[in-house]
């Protein structure tokens, strides 16, 4: 016998949908380092669930199930990002890269090449693709996380503009992230889609792509931070 949801308790929510957080740790641990455990994604998937359902709000519209995924994701979200095993270096480095990026792109008025950002940052080809590799994975992020939380794309941006973001809607930031992943070059924007909209992992990605899976997540990185460089233009030119 069906049993409409807003008659449900907390704690009978959280029994019925304690499934739901274990499928959505299977699919997200597939995109994600090694040295990600499942089990840590399930105990923070857990509070998520927990929350939503002390939270859950039905005159709202939106399904309970519909709800607690969207706050079970974001709790392993969290969970990942405070536990970010990036050494500073690595987040230092991935700014240098976009504000080599900027310059080059500001400048010549076209995409940034291969070459030019490492000559720009006077380092050889293989290093330049050594930080792309290293900070492939340190950064879990979906389209609507780039623009949000510490070490995000645009903190560094921010520090340095106090005031840009302000007032900022995030109907606003999802058109500006939208436009600047459009302008990605091509091999970049096709990664973005099939890793973001399509939900392929790395692996995958470089079997339609017919490279290495070190390159996708060279091109992944690339893609990355050249939306950073390009985000920060844009908020820029608005300020």
């Amino acid at each position: 016998m069906y049993v409409p949801e807003k008659t449900i308790s907390p704690d009978q929510l959280v029994e019925k949908h304690a499934s739901l957080v274990k499928r959505i740790a299977c699919h997200l641990i597939n995109r994600l380092p090694a040295s990600v455990q499942l089990e840590d994604l399930i105990q923070a998937g857990m509070i998520g669930l927990l929350e939503a359902s002390r939270n859950y709000d039905h005159s709202q519209g939106a399904s309970f199930e519909t709800y607690a995924g969207i706050r079970i994701r974001g709790s392993m979200l969290d969970e990942i990002r405070k536990n970010d095993w990036a050494p500073r270096s690595v987040h230092r480095k991935a700014r240098m890269v976009a504000e080599a990026v900027r310059e080059i792109e500001n400048s010549k008025g076209r995409d940034a090449r291969d070459t030019e950002i490492a000559d720009n940052l006077d380092m050889p080809l293989e290093e330049y693709y050594k930080i792309l590799q290293d900070n492939s994975y340190h950064k879990v992020l979906s389209v609507e996380d780039m623009g949000v939380g510490e070490e995000s794309m645009l903190d560094n941006f921010s520090d340095n503009a106090p005031g840009i973001l302000d007032g900022l809607q995030k109907e606003d930031m999802q058109k500006i992230i939208s436009e600047a992943v459009a302008s990605l070059p091509e091999r970049e924007r096709l990664v973005m889609a099939l890793y973001y909209d399509e939900e392929l992992n790395l692996r995958e990605i470089g079997a339609v792509m017919g490279v290495s899976e070190s390159r996708v997540s060279q091109i992944h990185s690339q893609a990355v931070i050249r939306l950073q460089a390009r985000m920060a233009n844009r908020l820029s030119d608005s300020a």
